[in-house]
């Protein structure tokens, strides 16, 4: 079997949440040995999110697989010491904790480097580690509002969040990527280069579409539920059937096509209310009537049927049961299972596929779960370990 990419790569975590822990899964997931350090009698708070998958945390068992669980009080001075000694035989570490925590610890990224030249440490914060906003907490729907995303959500009369945790997971992804970025630097020039994503940047620089729109265009783009706000026609619109199919037009080839096979009325592309897309925009309710009545006119199958034949991109608006149902996840082969404590469940192997290479997908540990092998790799006997447990120190 072909070595995962990060085979001998060893990741100290002192994680919570969302963001940190998306970001250290997918490096288990490449192969490092992430050890994860949670608080002794509970562990990381996400693990009390939900009960809903055989007792345990949606949030947790999607986070969490393929790591190692111990359990380290880091204000009780041996387990400060002993979180120092994993670190000594670390590449990579990697922390969210509570604004100025990482600081009065002793784990902020500038104490760090100068106790171990090799290590890579990597901070996730709310708003970053300097500026006005440094001390404040940040959960994933402040930053959503914080950044304008709220604003463009939902419908003309009334906002909503984005309905999975899109701050988190933006800084979750820019925290791996910096990681894999900051141990390839190291590997090619010797120097460990520290990391640092805030959510409130990270989910920022996915707003830089609307955020240029509105700098340079005058006005934020409108709200307009599952309609695109810059693009028509662009979106979803109910068959006859009562059930939605969503279509995109994305250039004038399709709209031609649209306007000649689907809505059977050629003279449209003419028409200098929608010539242009800019144009369609501007006269997206007359374009909607347009689209809504030919909807009507057809069950979603014959819709889907007629768009496929235009060659125009379309979609049902499926729920979630017929997300996780989805042929596409079937017949890829998507779905494995991955243990969790006291059962087995269905997870989705990580979207980017390496040739030859087969993902761990290893299982969801409970919390605590490997503190003693681990303080025996450290060279702790069971006399010593059975001291910290009275101690309240693991």
């Amino acid at each position: 079997m072909t070595a995962l990419p990060l085979s001998g790569v060893t990741v100290v975590s002192v994680e919570q949440a969302v963001a940190a822990p998306f970001a250290t899964r997918q490096l288990a997931d490449l192969g490092a040995r992430v050890i994860k350090v949670e608080r002794p009698g509970g562990g990381d708070f996400a693990r009390r999110y939900d009960t809903s998958v055989h007792g345990h945390s949606s949030y947790f068992v999607w986070l969490n697989r393929s790591k190692e669980s111990v359990t380290l009080d880091l204000k009780n001075p041996r387990g400060r010491e002993l979180l120092e000694d994993l670190l000594a035989g670390a590449d990579v570490f990697v922390q969210n904790l509570a604004p100025g925590a990482a600081a009065r610890l002793g784990l902020d990224n500038a104490s760090l480097t100068k106790r171990h030249t090799s290590l890579i440490p990597c901070t996730v914060s709310g708003y970053g580690t300097s500026g006005p906003w440094a001390d404040r907490k940040a959960y994933d729907l402040l930053v959503q509002c914080q950044t304008g995303l709220v604003s463009l959500t939902g419908t003309p009369e009334e906002t909503a969040r984005v309905g999975v945790s899109i701050a988190d997971i933006s800084a979750g992804m820019y925290a791996y990527s910096g990681i894999l970025a900051a141990l390839y630097t190291r590997a090619m020039t010797g120097v460990a280069r520290a990391v640092e994503v805030s959510l409130f940047e990270a989910l920022a620089e996915w707003m830089s579409q609307p955020a240029y729109y509105t700098r340079y265009g005058g006005a934020q783009p409108a709200r307009v539920g599952t309609q695109h706000a810059t693009i028509a026609p662009y979106g979803a619109y109910t068959a006859a059937d009562d059930k939605q199919v969503l279509f995109s037009i994305q250039n004038e080839r399709e709209w031609a096509a649209l306007c000649e096979q689907f809505l059977e009325r050629p003279e449209l592309t003419e028409d200098p209310r929608f010539s242009t897309g800019s144009a369609r925009a501007a006269h997206r309710e007359e374009l909607n009537e347009i689209v809504t009545a030919r909807f009507r006119r057809s069950d979603s199958g014959a819709v889907m049927k007629l768009l496929d034949g235009a060659g125009i991109a379309n979609a049902g608006v499926n729920d979630v049961r017929e997300f996780v149902d989805h042929p596409v996840l079937a017949e890829r082969g998507r779905w494995h299972e991955v243990g969790v404590p006291g059962a087995v469940v269905q997870a989705l192997q990580p979207p980017a596929d390496l040739a030859g290479v087969s993902p761990r997908m290893a299982p969801v540990p409970a919390a605590g779960e490997h503190t003693e092998r681990i303080l025996t790799e450290l060279g702790l006997t069971a006399a010593q370990i059975e001291g910290l447990h009275a101690d309240g120190a693991i």
